[in-house]
């Protein structure tokens, strides 16, 4: 076979995504998700594989200024990257966001929304088995793998800098009365600064599960919590789960998830009639030189005898 003529190269995993979001223990929902199949719309350079889109937003700005927060920064991400090349996930991302800010500084000012609003982000732009995931706020991803449950982003919070300048443990960043306090989100300065959003690259094996989540989850669920509703079931049931599990523990805060994961698949049977072969004897032809053969050792057997007579 011809290297020409080889099977294209084939996907180890096949995604599957599903997403919810809940008021928890809010009056109203000022979180928005995104669950988008691309295809058709995003140049992927990587032939055949799946491309998908999705999205967290947790809004700030009371009701009707944080939901219009949330949902504009999910609107231009959404038109961003369905008209964008895929060559560059990271810079497409980068670009949604910086677009994203300046619309929710634009509705804040031309009365669509209300002056200060703002909202974190997370999304995440998959190419097939390839994840780059871009971050504002304190809505986190996570990486289930082999049942271990790994943050993939960094918060923007008070807290975590405070962690990771050691002046406070990561325990005591969870009860922290300053835990929610934003470093960074979107629509709350005119200009999103320059080493944002923070850019995070996962290549999935089969079997993991991606988790984007709002921060209604981080005061009530465990880390146990997240694996087993991850592990054991589809997308739109570990999405639904997390989410009812948080309310039923009384979460204070809007609650959404959105839940990919990277199913294992096989490699397709090759088309035997595509691939270049030699012709082969016909089942006719096959036994006239088996005849053949058998005559001529009859032969060579009875002139042997005949000399030895």
């Amino acid at each position: 076979m011809s290297k020409s003529n080889l099977p294209a190269p084939v996907a180890t995993v096949a995604l599957e995504v599903a997403g919810t979001t809940a008021v928890g223990g809010r009056e109203s929902n000022e979180d928005s998700i995104l669950v988008l199949d691309l295809a058709g719309t995003l140049a992927d350079p990587r032939n055949g594989s799946q491309a998908m889109l999705v999205a967290v937003a947790d809004g700030m700005g009371g009701h009707d200024g944080g939901e219009v927060a949330s949902a504009k920064a999910i609107e231009v991400l959404q038109q961003t990257i369905s008209g964008h090349a895929a060559t560059d996930a990271a810079h497409a991302l980068k670009s949604a966001f910086r677009k994203a800010n300046e619309a929710i500084i634009a509705a804040g000012t031309d009365g669509t929304g209300t002056p200060g609003m703002g909202t974190t982000l997370t999304a995440a732009l998959l190419l097939g088995k390839y994840a780059t995931i871009a971050s504002v706020g304190d809505s986190r991803a996570y990486l289930v793998r082999e049942k271990r449950l790994t943050q993939i982003t960094k918060d923007h919070t008070m807290v975590a800098d405070q962690v990771a300048a050691n002046a406070i443990t990561p325990d005591q960043a969870k009860s922290h009365p300053q835990r929610n306090i934003l470093t960074h989100a979107l629509g709350t300065k005119p200009k999103l600064d320059p080493s944002l959003p923070g850019i995070f690259e996962v290549a999935l094996l089969p079997g993991d599960r991606l988790l984007l989540c709002t921060d209604g989850f981080f005061d009530v669920l465990q880390t146990d919590d997240y694996t087993h509703a991850l592990v054991s079931a589809d997308p739109g049931v570990a999405a639904a789960a997390l989410v009812q599990l948080a309310t039923d523990r009384g979460t204070t805060d809007n609650v959404s998830a959105v839940v990919v994961a990277a199913i294992p698949t096989r490699a397709p049977v090759v088309d035997l009639a595509a691939v270049p072969h030699k012709p082969q004897r016909s089942n006719v032809s096959t036994i006239y030189a088996v005849i053949a053969v058998l005559v001529v050792l009859a032969l060579l057997a009875a002139f042997i005898l005949g000399i030895v007579a």
